[in-house]
């Protein structure tokens, strides 16, 4: 009779694909990435919109707000 070396873990025992309609016991992340959310910063005079992460690239001058 054969054996198994070692315990295999629930999470990989499960069925690769559900049933069509049904939803199965898929152990699967909850969350989606979404994109940041633009801040308002002002460059010259002119108020731009632009990721929270890009804030002290503009200002520092390293990225240009025309050649976007």
């Amino acid at each position: 009779m054969a054996v198994p070396e070692r315990r295999i873990s629930r999470s990989n025992t499960l069925p690769p694909c559900p049933p069509a309609g049904k939803e199965g016991p898929m152990r699967r992340a909850r969350w989606k990435a979404e994109a940041p959310k633009p801040v308002p910063i002002t460059l010259n005079g002119r108020e731009l919109l632009v990721p929270p992460n890009l804030v002290p690239a503009y200002r520092r001058g390293l990225l240009d707000p025309e050649g976007e």
